[in-house]
């Protein structure tokens, strides 16, 4: 199990130090920012709509490596889905991270979800439950 939650920890440090899709898309037509006074995270989601698809989605500002981390997972996740499809994600997502037991099990059945896995530990800390999810409370702002 150590093994595993170091492994969790590296994919952490790595989107945190080298996040995915950092910046304003060209053509990004929809926006939201998203700010966590508990801590001062803040982030922006840029999207760039075709329709019901998210064409190209990206991120600015700063915060801790799990909000970090979840930001840059998030926009791998939803680049080419569609509003439906993102909902279903956010939904599953909440339910992975929530600190009520109850929600430990969400059946990810998706390649997509399951990488999101890494984030799982932080419903024993439920302060930064907020920065797992500021992102994607932002993106559900911005869609």
């Amino acid at each position: 199990m150590s093994a595993l939650r170091e492994l969790y920890q590296e994919v952490i440090l790595d989107h945190g130090k080298s996040p995915r899709n950092f910046g304003k898309p060209e053509g990004s037509n929809a926006d939201a920012h998203g700010h966590n006074p508990l801590c001062g995270d803040t982030v922006t989601i840029h999207l760039k709509m075709d329709g019901d698809v998210i064409e190209d989605i990206g991120f600015e500002g700063r915060g801790c490596a799990i909000s970090v981390a979840s930001a840059s997972m998030m926009t791998e996740i939803l680049k080419g889905k569609t509003r439906a499809e993102a909902e279903d994600m956010f939904s599953r997502f909440h339910a992975l991270v929530a600190p009520d037991a109850s929600a430990c099990e969400p059946g990810f059945d998706a390649p997509d979800l399951d990488k999101l896995v890494v984030l799982a530990g932080v419903r024993e800390f439920p302060m930064r439950v907020k920065c797992a999810t500021l992102a994607w409370h932002t993106f559900k702002a911005a869609a």
